[in-house]
């Protein structure tokens, strides 16, 4: 009866996990993840170990040294499955540790079966001592993934406890069992040792579906964060899109969500224009012209609020737009800029501009608003650029007589 209920149990489980082993197969050729790999060795390493079960069961090989190689084999496959199982468990970890070489480990695993399989003698020492090793292998990987304090390893975890509080049972089991010749066992005990393979088919299934839900949150994480990434990057993309190189102020493109802003919760337009820019590029050159630019954006800059906007609207023409709606700390703002900019600095002249301010009360039509201020800066620039041109050839006629 007991042989029936094995030869079962046995069934239930090899083809377990051939599902399993396959499934895995299949989702590490789709999907690539490196992850996989030591998980589908796990699974072929527990197929193979079930493999030389039922070979030694069908051949029923007689003597010591035949018993010696199949258990020798059995116990190989089974803690290579152990230790590619935890192997895997790791692979999940953020902080994973460093991963031991394959070659080490096989020839440790294959020395600890080659002594078994000379010691072991029989079937309840073999199942005592592989029990044992799953027992401890998986309980502490258990404890280890629960301790991790990370969700997503919640069914892990919980598949390789279940794995080990069966393995645990199966050891008491196999030790009692062997143990009978002394003390007689409970009846059960023969049947359990018989029937337990196929509890550990679903404690397996537990496992793999632990490993597979792991992956996908770990793979719905990096998704999570490369679309952070993305929108980050389209922010920076944007930013560089609306942003002019030379001053690193903002650019025309900008100006429309400015407006839109300002038609919302109302605004203070001044618009900037540099006097004489022209004479500067052609006297003293483009890059000396760029420089005053870039000067010019940086007073406004140390003057104007850090939540104000800045915007270089064409070639020397500069909008900003303000909350500040006080016409005296305006007009105290434009003089600092004045006065930061009336001096020579290294190769840039004095930089002298023209200015127009306008006001948008909230609903009001920004676009209105910023014509108007360009054209109380032409007149203001119209009543400027005469005087400017007459202290420039004072200047060159003082020059030119030195």
């Amino acid at each position: 009866m007991e042989l029936m209920l094995w030869r079962w149990s046995t069934m239930v489980q090899a083809t377990s996990v051939v599902l399993i082993a396959g499934f895995f197969i299949a989702l590490a050729h789709s999907l690539g993840r490196d992850e996989l790999r030591s998980w589908v060795g796990a699974w072929l390493a527990n197929l193979a170990a079930l493999l030389v079960t039922i070979v030694f069961w069908l051949l029923r090989p007689e003597g010591v040294f035949a018993f010696g190689v199949a258990t020798t084999a059995y116990l190989f496959s089974k803690t290579m499955f152990v230790v590619l199982l935890i192997d895997g468990a790791a692979g999940f970890s953020i902080r994973r540790p460093a991963r031991p070489s394959y070659a080490g480990v096989l020839a440790v695993v294959a020395m600890l079966s080659l002594s078994g399989g000379l010691v072991i003698r029989t079937i309840d020492q073999l199942g005592l001592v592989q029990a044992a090793v799953i027992c401890l292998g998986l309980g502490a990987s258990a404890i280890s993934l629960a301790r991790s304090h990370f969700d997503r390893h919640g069914w892990l975890a919980t598949g390789f406890a279940i794995r080990a509080l069966l393995a645990l049972a199966e050891s008491a089991a196999y030790a009692m069992h062997w143990n009978g010749a002394n003390n007689p066992a409970p009846a059960f005990l023969a049947t359990f040792i018989s029937v337990h393979s196929s509890f550990d088919a679903g404690a397996e299934w537990v496992i793999a579906l632990g490993c597979v839900l792991t992956l996908y949150s770990r793979i719905q994480g990096e998704l999570t964060q490369s679309n952070t990434e993305l929108k980050h990057a389209q922010v920076q993309l944007r930013d560089l899109l609306h942003r002019d190189q030379l001053t690193d102020a903002l650019n025309r493109r900008a100006l429309p969500n400015l407006l839109r802003e300002a038609h919302a919760g109302g605004a203070t337009l001044l618009f900037f224009d540099l006097d004489d820019f022209k004479r500067i590029n052609d006297q003293l050159g483009h890059h000396v012209g760029d420089t005053c630019l870039f000067r010019f954006a940086g007073a406004l800059r140390d003057v104007f609020a850090a939540h104000d906007r800045i915007v270089r609207y064409a070639g020397d023409e500069f909008v900003v737009l303000t909350q500040e709606r006080d016409a005296d700390i305006i007009a105290e703002r434009i003089r600092r800029v004045r006065s930061d900019l009336a001096s020579a600095s290294g190769p840039t002249p004095s930089i002298h501009f023209s200015v127009g301010v306008a006001h948008v009360d909230p609903g009001d039509d920004p676009e209105a608003a910023l014509l108007k201020a360009d054209r109380a800066m032409y007149a203001a620039k119209s009543a400027r650029v005469p005087e400017m041109r007459s202290k420039y050839q004072r200047e060159k006629r003082a020059d030119l007589s030195s």
